[in-house]
């Protein structure tokens, strides 16, 4: 069985080279010249379970090491203690990289994460990307809080010594088990300053509100350390509300922005941007379009009852443009007009941050930001790399890191 790479080009199964997959996004990076400015992607994903035995090593809580051990048993990597999802997202096995990933070889003496990483970002000209967990960002979800922290610990212990470590161009967003405030803050401590760290992450598929009084303290360090905090959207079918949906789009569609329109709405609301004026907040994997109706239904919302709100200074819309977005899933509307207005309502030349969330089913190229007609070429190149600079305080030297060919 061969696979088609274009019109002319075609590959084995068993030669299987997500770098060869990617032979479109090569040469776009070189019609585009790439090589000529810097491209930071703000969300890219691996498959963490593939190196769960790894993972597991760094697990300090003997008891929940050996059940952790036992559903790893088998092919089932991890499948019995982390939280299921439905969903559906290798489309039936039509996107083929997720089925052959097992036989995507990684370079000789590489970690398979280092080296996977690495081929994609150099085939989309991508010099540094911040890169984030997948079937992990539902442990939020789990039942048992204290899982969820030992495997957080784990987690981010394996991400910084055996990938953050090794491989300067890939960075993390540290994760956070926000279930357990006090063990986020520790986390906090524990790994702000190491190599590669850029941030902080929590996985917006939760239940507890971010104005809990309890997260002051994390928000407060996070902002006397300039670090940013991430909110990472994602669904999860099993809740009561995406239920009543019968299909994967629809659930893929709502479930990805709900969150963070519950969690952004409260951010803002209950003050949070008054009380931490200068923590860099991100919103992750939520697209744009959500945007431009929350700044008109806040500050509708807010003109006709703002006694509800004393800490506010300004529009809650003001707040909302304050803080800062990555690009993927960007939705293309059939009236382009509709995008460039986006655009301009929340201020993308400073705020907008470029994510291709590859290697899901659903990734952006920087094409998606480098051919819109509307931006001029230096807004192109802030959105693509220049505004992720500024917020995680890079400083490539000059130098284009990816290897452009």
């Amino acid at each position: 069985m061969e696979l088609p790479l274009s019109h002319d080009r075609r590959m084995k199964v068993d030669e299987f080279d997500s770098g060869k997959m990617l032979a479109h996004a090569s040469k776009q990076a070189k019609m585009r010249g790439y090589d000529k400015f810097p491209i930071i992607d703000v969300d890219a994903h691996h498959y963490e379970l593939e190196s769960f035995d790894q993972i597991l090593e760094y697990m300090k809580d003997p008891v929940i090491k050996q059940l952790a051990q036992m559903a790893n048993s088998g092919n089932s990597k991890g499948v019995g203690v982390m939280p299921g999802g439905v969903g559906y997202q290798d489309m039936g096995g039509r996107v083929t990289r997720y089925p052959l990933r097992r036989i995507d070889k990684p370079e000789p003496g590489v970690h398979r994460d280092i080296s996977l990483t690495r081929r994609w970002m150099d085939a989309m000209g991508v010099d540094i990307c911040v890169l984030f967990p997948s079937p992990m960002l539902q442990l939020g979800l789990h039942p048992q809080v204290e899982t969820e922290v030992a495997l957080a610990w784990a987690y981010n212990r394996w991400l910084c010594e055996r990938i953050l470590q090794e491989e300067s161009r890939i960075r993390s967003m540290i994760y956070l088990p926000f279930n357990d405030p006090d063990e986020s803050y520790k986390i906090v401590k524990e790994f702000a300053g190491k190599k590669g760290v850029c941030g902080f992450m929590v996985t917006s598929v939760r239940h507890k509100p971010v104005h809990h009084n309890a997260y002051m303290k994390i928000y407060s360090m996070l902002e006397e350390m300039n670090l940013p905090l991430g909110f990472h959207a994602g669904y999860n079918w099993n809740e009561q509300s995406m239920g009543l949906m019968n299909k994967f789009i629809s659930v893929h569609a709502i479930g990805f922005v709900f969150h963070n329109m519950v969690h952004l709405t409260n951010w803002v609301l209950n003050g949070l941007g008054e009380r931490f004026p200068k923590l860099k907040v991100i919103w992750i994997e939520s697209g744009l379009a959500w945007l431009p109706f929350m700044i008109q239904r806040l500050d509708n919302e807010y003109l006709m009852r703002s006694s509800e709100c004393p800490s506010l200074k300004k529009l809650p819309g003001e707040y909302i443009t304050d803080m800062y977005y990555t690009s993927q899933p960007m939705e293309i509307p059939r009236d382009m007009s509709l995008l460039e207005s986006t655009f301009k309502c929340i201020k993308a030349d400073s705020q907008l941050l470029y994510s291709s969330d590859y290697p899901h089913w659903d990734f952006d190229l920087p094409s998606t930001i480098y051919d819109l007609p509307f931006l001029k070429e230096k807004a192109k190149r802030d959105i693509l790399g220049g505004n992720a600079m500024k917020v995680f305080n890079l400083d490539l030297g000059g130098n284009k890191l990816a290897k452009v060919a």
